[in-house]
């Protein structure tokens, strides 16, 4: 087998790509590195502060390869050409070309005409716009240009149909020029297609300068008819313009991005802005949670090499590593090099708080309870190095007032969910116990006892056991188990000081952290939070059925009730005792008074009877 920390340490300190490969040699992870020894070392220490999903990654890789590149930005170029090639699991992968539609013009054909395709090429000699939000805004899109240009909408396909039939009812309208009557040469016809790729490329406002100088010119030239319909055409481009109909975002002048990973998923908002007019929102959700500058890093790399546009300043909600290396592959691949930059306060503050605020509501509503419950044992199962995710626990704590009527609650949690038909209750009949070590000792024997026995409501045991306490606590319920021969999981609850639940104890001491665990932490602590409020819920309806016992009993009042329990310690030891002993916690005459009410006797002049 493969020593990977050794390979890494022979690795030198150069700009390269890794990748991450499985036992069969799949491709699991495609990375860039200005140092490779120390990127790639990084990945197998043992203290490493990984995210999830790179800890599961790890745990996959059987071997790595690494290829050594000239400078950064010929890594990351690499980079995004390798995750392309082998679309590896454990890499940030944006959708491919079927989720995002292009407007296609085809400049090979002596009449060019729009259509939407879901492919690009480099080799066909066509334009392509976009990538759109979806196929119906696309086609929207091109029929606010046909409109607004009186480019023909039907389906005949020139220069084939030219000279067919007569004119539709379009070119009556004057809403076509009529390119199929033969009147309107080809270099007209490329000129209008010319004049919608500006459109296209959010370039309005230099073709209605062009526009007005040649209505200018036909004015002077007394071509009134021609400079009306220029005026007209300028016109109904300016309300184009105005209703902000082109939404590609490949030509706006700000992209604010807001990325944020969530307890399952991740993701990325992008809303374009054109002219500080917010034109149109995109969206990616990421099938795992991730860390923020990652990946946006990798979104940037891919997102806008792909549009083939891009726009002047890029905001972002996270600092992202590379940054003039991702913007010098844009300007590669784009012709436009942005800035980027991640603002700390003021207006750009505020927009990136609204992409945040878009995506955080995304990723929240598309994430279901199941994931995020899936994703929340699945770490717990690898923070405590169990076998499988904890599909059953349970949890133990006692509660007491002082040395009197002790009490043990159980509660279960399955699939993340209390589920409270399973939760028990404890008294801790045994009147030698004085604390809370050995009420739960005894608590765990019985349940561990009745387990064995199968009987009904304790047949299934949990898949871990958490106590109330710290290690002294965890290693004696580990050997309440030993004796019963039955083995789980146990951890100790240890709390802070403001009664929260920071960490769980193993047996021996060492510590589980769950700070950095926000899930965790949050799901352990409602465990404690629940099995304290059930224990002591427990306790206060013992000691107010015990309490309301006493109550009738005349003379009995709240210092002699508090005398009869600390002596006797229960109910049933009072109603037992003898009138001598009763006056050993209290006055002869409520002594009395207490036998008689456990005995229902009746008085008359011999005495009692």
């Amino acid at each position: 087998m493969v020593d990977l920390r050794e390979k890494a340490r022979s690795l030198p300190l150069k700009p390269g790509v890794y990748l991450m490969l499985d036992k069969n040699g799949g491709v699991l992870y495609v990375g860039k590195a200005k140092a490779l020894k120390s990127r790639v070392s990084s990945y197998f220490q043992e203290n490493a502060g990984h995210t999830a999903k790179t800890r599961r990654m790890v745990s996959r890789v059987a071997d790595f390869d690494t290829i050594i590149a000239q400078s950064e930005f010929e890594a990351l170029v690499l980079e995004c050409s390798l995750i392309r090639r082998h679309q590896p699991k454990y890499n940030i992968l944006l959708k491919s070309g079927k989720g995002y539609p292009y407007i296609r013009l085809d400049m090979a054909s002596p009449y060019p005409n729009f259509t939407v395709t879901y492919q690009i090429s480099d080799s066909d000699g066509a334009e392509y716009f976009g990538p759109y939000g979806g196929r119906s805004l696309s086609l929207s899109v091109i029929q606010a240009l046909k409109q607004t240009l009186k480019l023909p909408v039907c389906e005949k396909i020139f220069p084939r149909d030219i000279g067919k039939g007569r004119p539709c009812l379009e070119s009556h309208l004057n809403r076509c020029v009529a390119v199929c009557t033969g009147n309107v040469p080809q270099q007209e016809y490329r000129k209008i297609i010319a004049q919608a790729v500006l459109l296209l490329e959010g370039k309005a406002q230099k073709l209605i300068s062009a526009m007005q100088e040649e209505m200018q010119t036909a004015s002077d030239e007394l071509l009134f008819e021609k400079a009306a319909a220029l005026r007209d055409k300028i016109a109904a481009i300016s309300a184009l313009s105005r209703r902000q109909i082109v939404v590609g975002g490949g030509m706006a002048d700000t992209d604010v991005l807001g990325c944020y990973a969530g307890e399952a998923k991740s993701g990325v908002a992008v809303i374009h802005y054109i002219q500080g007019n917010l034109i149109s929102r995109d969206i990616e959700i990421f099938d795992d949670a991730g860390d923020g500058e990652d990946v946006l890093a990798a979104f940037m790399a891919q997102y806008y090499p792909a549009r083939r546009r891009a726009p002047k300043t890029i905001l972002v909600s996270h600092p992202v590593e590379g940054d003039a290396d991702i913007a010098a592959l844009i300007h590669e691949k784009t012709g436009t090099r942005p800035a980027i930059i991640c603002p700390k306060r003021g207006e750009k503050k505020a927009l990136v708080s609204l992409a945040l605020a878009n995506i955080r509501e995304e990723v929240e509503r598309v994430t279901t309870r199941e994931e995020r419950i899936r994703k929340l044992l699945t770490e717990l199962q690898r923070l405590l190095g169990l076998d499988a995710p904890p599909r059953r626990i349970e949890a133990v704590d006692i509660s007491n007032t002082g040395d009197s009527e002790r009490v043990g609650a159980m509660t279960c949690f399955v699939d993340g969910k209390p589920l409270k038909r399973a939760y028990r209750h404890f008294i801790i009949h045994d009147e030698s116990i004085h604390d809370d070590y050995h009420s739960m000792q005894d608590v765990l024997t019985r349940r561990l006892k009745r387990a064995l026995s199968q009987s009904a409501g304790f047949e299934e045991l949990p898949d871990i056991l958490l106590v109330d306490g710290g290690a002294t606590h965890a290693a004696m319920a580990a050997r309440v188990m030993d004796e019963q021969g039955i083995h789980i999981p146990v951890f100790g609850m240890v709390k802070d000081d403001r009664h929260r639940t920071r960490a769980l104890v193993r047996t021996d001491g060492s510590e589980v952290g769950l700070t950095a665990f926000p899930a965790g932490f949050a799901f352990i602590g409602q465990i404690q939070e629940e099995t304290h409020r059930t224990a002591i819920d427990f306790h206060h309806k013992r000691r107010s059925r015990f309490s309301s016992s006493l109550d009738n009993i005349p003379g009995v009042g709240e210092a002699r009730r508090q005398a009869l329990v600390g002596h006797f310690k229960s109910v049933k030891a009072i109603s037992r005792a003898t009138v001598e002993e009763l006056r050993q916690a209290v006055p002869a005459g409520v002594a009395e008074m207490v036998y008689r009410h456990f005995h229902q006797l009746t008085t008359d002049n011999s005495g009692y009877e």
